[in-house]
């Protein structure tokens, strides 16, 4: 499926807003530290933080996968057991095919 011109521009945009959001939270991260650092050491910070928020986010979403692939199983069956006590009870799974007028 390919994407419009509109809907990669809005992609872009969102992804621009993500990175400035991340950088403006790299500059609180430094304002925080309490560190005055020259404009080489404070581009090798934020790298260093970009880095282990990267690392920190793809443990975590490891982290959310594996609960959720644990816990899939429990919804499952308990949607199947809510699912078929709704079913009237003389309902079959499949609808049945009408006979033909030539069987008669």
């Amino acid at each position: 499926m390919r994407m419009s011109p509109a809907q990669r521009d809005l992609l872009r945009a969102r992804e621009n807003l993500r990175r400035e959001q991340i950088r403006r939270e790299a500059e609180a991260a430094l304002r925080e530290s309490g560190l005055s650092l020259d404009p080489q050491r404070r581009d090798l910070f934020e790298s260093r933080y970009l880095q282990e928020r990267r690392q920190m986010e793809r443990a975590l979403r490891h982290q959310v996968e594996t609960e959720r692939q644990q816990q899939l199983p429990t919804l499952i069956q308990q949607l199947k057991k809510e699912f078929q006590l709704e079913q009237p009870l003389n309902a079959s799974p499949l609808p049945k095919a009408k006979e033909s007028p030539k069987g008669k």
